[in-house]
This record gives structure tokens, sequence and C-alpha cells, in this order.
């Protein structure tokens, strides 16, 4: 059963008092102060996908269809982190009996009746939605693309900011060649390196892995530690703020996209905001104006560059 790892009741009511509003189900509301950092986050992040690569924008809903996730086999992997949008079967005696219950028990349980057939999954990483977007297609030149969404991940504990069931995710997407691939992973973590050094963010870059089910058992897992094709950008030891991830033809073949001719390479930069948001507040403590401005800086680092650095 899921559960929340206390945050010390000090750390919690500072950050209410800069704009976080938490719930025990694991997801954080924000505003204020707070919110306004989040957002000069994802615009310097936005602006490192366009004027890095020249990313396009795209805008996707909070689900993905079951099929198209296990076509990529999430749920074989991941079945332990999967969320799901359930509805009440939607004849009228189903109704009633739900209206007729406690609707909601003394714990805040929902008492549900029949359901209906679940065909969609909660969002559990922002660039699935881009490899399904592109099927079947078939690339002259490599394409650059970035999404923010809101994610979805069943988890042992949570904690505000570090650690959601519900989450702010920013992604930038290469699909290509293999080496299109690996030097836009190249390229985007010596920017996200300088971008830290600015913001005065300490990072680690670790190897790592997913989390999937039983690990020993997975191909997947066995090949990541074989060959590391994750990496996380770490804050104070424990917490992975972003990741740089390979994945070579995984979603280029499941989702028949090539490049010339071949599989599709692909490979992503990852972000999860409220962590980030964690760990400026970390580091600058709870006063805002003390806070730097990510946009500014990502702003002042392309104009250093003569507007791109591509």
């Amino acid at each position: 059963m899921t559960s929340l790892r206390e945050m010390a009741p000090d750390r919690l009511a500072e950050l209410r008092r800069v704009g976080l509003s938490w719930r025990s189900s694991g997801q954080a509301s924000l505003h204020g102060p707070l919110l306004r950092l989040a957002e000069s986050l994802d615009r310097a992040f936005r602006l490192l996908a366009t004027a890095g690569w020249d990313a396009e924008e795209e805008r996707h809903p909070a689900s993905l269809p079951a099929e198209l996730l296990q076509r990529v086999h999430y749920l074989h992997s991941f079945p332990h982190q999967a969320t799901f949008p359930v509805r009440l079967q939607p004849d009228e005696a189903n109704l009633d009996e739900f209206r007729r219950g406690p609707v909601v028990d003394p714990d805040g349980h929902l008492v549900l009746t029949q359901l209906a057939p679940t065909r969609d999954v909660l969002t559990p990483a922002a660039c699935h939605h881009l490899y399904a977007q592109h099927e079947s297609s078939a690339l002259d030149a490599p394409l650059y693309l970035t999404t923010r969404n809101t994610c979805f991940r069943n988890e042992p504990y949570y904690e505000p900011l570090r650690r959601q069931w519900s989450f702010t995710m920013r992604e930038i997407v290469c699909l290509g060649s293999r080496s299109e691939a690996i030097g836009f992973l190249d390229r985007g973590r010596s920017t996200v390196d300088t971008l830290l050094k600015h913001l005065g963010l300490d990072v680690d870059w670790c190897v790592a892995t997913d989390p999937f089910f039983r690990p020993l058992e997975s191909p997947q897992y066995l090949m990541q530690r074989l060959e590391p094709t994750k990496h996380e950008a770490v804050y104070g030891g424990d917490l992975a703020i972003g990741s740089a991830n390979l994945h070579h033809e995984h979603f280029g073949e499941n989702y028949s996209i090539s490049r010339a001719g071949e599989p599709a390479h692909s490979a992503c930069l990852a972000f999860g905001i409220e962590r980030w948001l964690f760990a400026v507040v970390d580091r600058y403590g709870v006063q805002p104006e003390s806070w730097p401005d990510p946009a500014s800086t990502m702003q002042q680092m392309v104009s250093a560059t003569g507007g791109q650095w591509r």
C-alpha cells in the first residue's frame, strides 16, 4: 500500500508559505512564487528545445490507449507504476445503485459499482505520446520534438515535490539515426550542465536503470546494466531531477518510424519540474527574492551564442 514519507513539518510549512498545497494522495498544487518558478523552469527547458534543435512543440491528453503502451511492453515492464482512468458502466441501473450506496466511505474511498471497460492508461511519461503520434513516419532528417504533460506513477511512498503520484514532466525527443540520437544527448547534457552551473545547482550524472517490475527477470533491465543507456542528473545525492535516455530502435521498431530506410533510433532529455523546484528551494531557501530566474538564465545563454547553438 502506498504511503506518505513524512517531510519535516517546518520544511513543509515553509513550502506552503511560498505556494505549495499538498495532498496525501501524492499530488501537489502550486500557486504564487512556486508556480512562477515552475513556469520559469519550463520556459527554460522549452527554450533549450527550440534554440538547440528547433524542436516542435506538441500538446497531448492526460492518458494514452493501453494498446499503444503495450506495443512497447510498458505494462509488462512497469505494472506496479501504472494507474488507470476508470468509469462507471453507464446503464441507469448501475448508476442508480452507485447513487444509493455510500458513494464515498468513511475512509474517503469511492464505493464503485460495475465499471466500464478500461482502455486507457494515465500518462506515465510525456514522451510516449510523441512516438505514438509519429507512427509510420519515414524521416529524411532527424526529428526533434518537445512536450509537457502531467504524468502519473504509482510509487511505494510519496513526498512533496520529490516523489509524487502526479507530476509535471517536460521532455525533448530526438528521432533519427544512432549517431544523431547520441549527438543529441551529448549536446543536451553539456547544455544542461551549463544551465545547472549558472543556477548554482550541483548534480552528479549517474548511470541508472528504469524501475522494472522484478528487474532480474527483465531482459530490458539486463540490457541497461550491460550497456548503460540511462543517466540521471542527481541532486543532493539521492534526487534525480532529470535524465538523458538512449532507446536505440525500441520505439522506432514498435511504431514503424524509420530514418533512411532503417528503424529510427530515439533519445530523450526529461525534466521533472517539481523536483527542480525542490532543488532550487533547497539550495537558496524559501525567500523567493533569492531564487534565480531559469528562463532569463537560459535566454542569456542563447544570446551569448548569437541566438542559437545548433
